[in-house]
């Protein structure tokens, strides 16, 4: 496998895989993966255990080397961060002290510790050991750790698994924060509606394919067959007609007439996309 750091081949883009193919023993784990990045996007990597997602995640940054295929980085190992599911975080040290080991390694000045915690609403907790947080403070600090020596490519597998919802717009908000900043973020999830909401592109891998790939919205267009609206009338009747030229007429007489609730077009999301294409859910 040919692997490269050099931008000027990659045309701009921040991480390029061109037939990508991993095999381990005779089971292909990637069956020719082709994906560019352009910096500062969100990208979401989207499927169940097993399509190979973490699989093309440990390429991209090295922990693994592809069978065949090439890989462009236009970035080192240490300006790289990951947030993975098992959070590898030490349970009997405290917040502060996980983060002050972190930037140990890294050379990073301890004063951004306090910086990072603030962030992601630990400051109150840096003294309280990980063992006695919630899963929703974990996350937070595994974030936090990904992101205190500001890499240019963050890695955040499933960062919202299993979170309330307050929790879950708190990661988000975070999230959205550092790609503000000209961070390119991989982002694997079985949320659709988190994918649809952060991501500017998505890749539905499935048994080593990527089977679709494209803007959330665009996909969800493109499948969008029945081309139908759905109306809701004030007293609960629901419609539903062809959406063309001719529902104009049906849709001005109950608006004229003040009858229309709700009105929706029915182009799928991205689950029933997936299961269209591969005959199983994202889950």
């Amino acid at each position: 496998m040919k692997k490269s750091n050099m931008r000027n081949e990659s045309n701009g883009n921040i991480v390029v895989l061109s037939n990508v193919v991993q095999r381990f023993g005779e089971k292909e784990v990637l069956k020719g993966i082709s994906l560019a990045v352009k910096p500062g996007e969100i990208v979401g990597l989207l499927g169940p255990s097993g399509a190979g997602k973490t699989t093309m995640i440990k390429i991209v940054t090295g922990q693994l080397e592809a069978t065949s295929g090439t890989v462009k980085v236009d970035s080192t190992s240490k300006e790289m961060g990951m947030m993975m599911d098992s959070h590898g975080l030490y349970e009997r040290l405290s917040c502060y002290d996980n983060l002050k080991l972190f930037a140990q390694i890294y050379n990073i000045p301890f004063r951004r510790i306090d910086e990072v915690l603030q962030k992601v609403g630990l400051s109150e907790a840096k003294k309280r050991p990980v063992d006695k947080l919630s899963k929703g403070m974990r996350g937070r600090l595994a974030l936090a750790r990904a992101v205190m020596h500001e890499p240019k490519i963050l890695f955040l597998d499933e960062p919202t698994s299993g979170l309330d919802p307050t929790t879950t717009n708190q990661i988000h908000e975070l999230i959205l924060e550092e790609q503000a900043k000209g961070i390119t973020i991989f982002l694997t999830t079985h949320n659709m509606a988190e994918a649809e909401k952060l991501c500017q592109h998505v890749a539905l891998l499935h048994e080593g394919n990527i089977v679709e790939y494209g803007e959330p919205k665009e996909i969800c267009r493109k499948y969008n067959h029945q081309k139908k609206l759905q109306i809701r009338l004030y007293d609960g009747k629901c419609i539903e007609i062809a959406n063309n030229k001719e529902a104009a007429e049906t849709v001005q007489s109950y608006l004229t007439q003040e009858l229309l609730e709700t009105i929706h077009s029915t182009e799928p999301n991205l689950e029933t996309v997936f299961m269209e294409l591969t005959g199983s859910k994202l889950e």
